[in-house]
């Protein structure tokens, strides 16, 4: 692999992935404004794209995990290593659901919409909540991490099951010694086959990008850019909020440049905008980090949880959301109220993990668990998720890429000059 220090021939910028996923998102915004009809045709462009990155997520996140854990041979250090990340995700998220709150208290976004909660249909939301209901309960989400086949786990997509299956068969591998060495070595052989695939599949990016903005501007109109513009606009200040108070800091105080660290993986950071997955980018994203020096070990282990358990986005929308539909419909969240909130989303949080899309479920079952604020008030925001999704998922991605690099570095398992040297340099194919 070429050091960024050697020289390296610029591609055209027009055959930057970056130049053209943002292309794409600027031509599907005027097509959707344009040609609504044709925008909300483009659909399937979006929605293939992304069933292509999801047929192999569960694999590419199995061989990562797998191949880390084997390599690391000591279940001491894998275990240094979870614990370290668990408690990095929980003290960040906290901060995220915490600043949610506050800015949500500041700005008051849904004072304003006097919306009467019995003229709200139950069963806009329905679908939701019967979703939300089937979720509730530590003991339920507990064993659902334990999947009932090692196939049924990559069946269903279920990434925290997958992560729980790759663990132990990791373990396993590590605790064969020499045996295991070949299947590891298959394991290897078989994660570059699928990022091969991945590698394949990115050159549709753009496309994707352009039939998931087309679909959402045709479908909704131009209008839905700036329907219930003042919390839309509310939401993406705090992320914003987030972003220089509690990840800066923390890429300043660990050694390196946020804005850098954004740059060097802008293409993923241009397509989860586009498509309000962030699961299209978690193989690339491991790819960058490893170049970045972070050892695989870690990313292997750190990355796949970090998924499951560091949604700071999704946590800033869970508590501005939940704000936001109390103001809406008159309902009282005094102090007390709203420590128990944050109690509930603490938990509940969790909930989206390895759930594709879960954000509406998870906040209904929120909703449900608070006893405060009518779950039927969800319909408030229904029309302008997919908006506030992209902001949310910008945020996991940008906070999941940092928390790897500060465990990484905690763990004395990052190449500093080499994170210097590649984020000066840029990432250039």
């Amino acid at each position: 692999m070429a050091t960024p220090m050697q020289a390296k021939k610029r591609k055209p910028f027009y055959r930057d992935i970056s130049f053209q996923v943002l292309l794409g998102m600027v031509l599907g915004v005027a097509a959707g404004i344009l040609w609504p009809q044709f925008g909300v045709a483009m659909k399937p462009l979006g929605d293939a794209f992304i069933k292509l990155i999801q047929m192999v997520i569960g694999p590419v996140i199995f061989c990562t995990v797998v191949t880390g854990i084997a390599r690391a041979g000591d279940m001491g250090a894998v275990g240094r290593i979870a614990l370290k990340a668990m408690i990095y995700f929980e003290v960040v998220t906290s901060f995220a659901l915490i600043i949610g709150l506050l800015v949500g208290n500041l700005w008051k976004a849904g004072a304003g919409l006097h919306i009467d909660p019995k003229l709200l249909d139950p069963n806009a939301v329905k679908a939701y909540i019967g979703t939300g209901a089937q979720q509730q309960g530590v003991a339920a989400f507990l064993l659902n991490i334990i999947p009932k086949t090692a196939v049924s786990a990559f069946e269903s997509g279920d990434i925290l099951a997958i992560l729980f299956f790759s663990v132990l068969f990791g373990a396993g591998l590590a605790a064969a010694g020499e045996a295991g060495r070949p299947v590891v070595a298959v394991v290897e052989g078989v994660s570059k086959a699928f990022f091969w695939i991945i590698g394949f599949a990115m050159r549709f990016a753009p496309l994707a990008a352009f039939g998931s903005i087309a679909f959402t501007v045709g479908k909704f109109g131009a209008a839905t850019l700036f329907s219930l513009f003042s919390f839309i606009l509310e939401f993406y200040i705090t992320c914003g909020i987030f972003i220089l108070l509690v990840l800066w800091p923390i890429s300043h105080f660990s050694g390196f440049s946020l804005a850098r660290l954004m740059n060097y993986i802008r293409a993923e950071l241009l397509l989860v905008l586009g498509t309000n997955s962030s699961e299209t980018v978690f193989p690339q994203l491991t790819r960058k980090l490893e170049q970045l020096g972070c050892e695989e070990r870690v990313v292997g282990l750190v990355l796949p949880t970090a998924y499951t358990f560091n949604h700071d986005g999704t946590c800033l929308y869970f508590s501005a959301a939940t704000l936001f539909l109390a103001q809406a419909t008159h309902t009282p969240l005094g102090l007390l109220h709203q420590l128990g909130l944050l109690a509930v989303l603490l938990i509940t949080s969790k909930g989206a993990a390895g759930v594709s899309g879960a954000a509406l479920v998870v906040l209904a079952m929120t909703l449900a668990a608070s006893h405060t604020v009518p779950v039927a008030a969800i319909v408030l925001v229904i029309g302008i998720h997919r908006v506030l999704s992209s902001a949310f998922v910008f945020t996991n991605i940008t906070g999941n890429a940092v928390a790897t690099l500060v465990v990484a570095r905690w763990e004395k398992a990052l190449d500093r000059t080499r994170l210097r040297e590649e984020l000066a340099a840029g990432y250039h194919d």
